[in-house]
């Protein structure tokens, strides 16, 4: 059970699973076609850092961490920290999102890639 409990297995999993998931989901409000598909690919880069970046949170406070400690660091540092993990992250949810995204024209109806 430790491969769940202390491992980067899990946290590793759902990076993924938001980095596949996320284009997909764009892609259901967005109009089919190349300028629209490369707008998938910056919003879902900004939504996954972000995203990436509040899950360390909620791994922090699942681990313990309490809101005071988060206050005591202050708000500049936290973004900081959180975002520097987040961008770290990128090495995780990165290729799997331009594999998602790359995967996308495969399900247009209108437009010819």
């Amino acid at each position: 059970m430790s491969l769940f409990a202390d491992s980067l297995f899990m946290p590793a999993l759902v990076l993924a699973l938001m980095a596949w998931f996320v284009p997909k989901l764009l892609a259901r409000v967005m109009p089919e076609g190349v300028k629209p598909l490369l707008g998938i690919a910056f919003l879902s880069t900004v939504f996954l850092f972000a995203l990436s970046a509040a899950f360390f949170v909620a791994l922090y406070v699942w681990q313990g961490m309490t809101w005071a400690q988060f206050a005591d660091f202050g708000f500049a540092a936290n973004v900081l920290f959180y975002g520097k993990l987040g961008l770290f992250a990128g090495m995780i949810w990165g290729p799997i999102m331009v594999l998602s995204v790359a995967n996308l024209p495969r399900s247009w109806v209108r437009e010819v890639w």
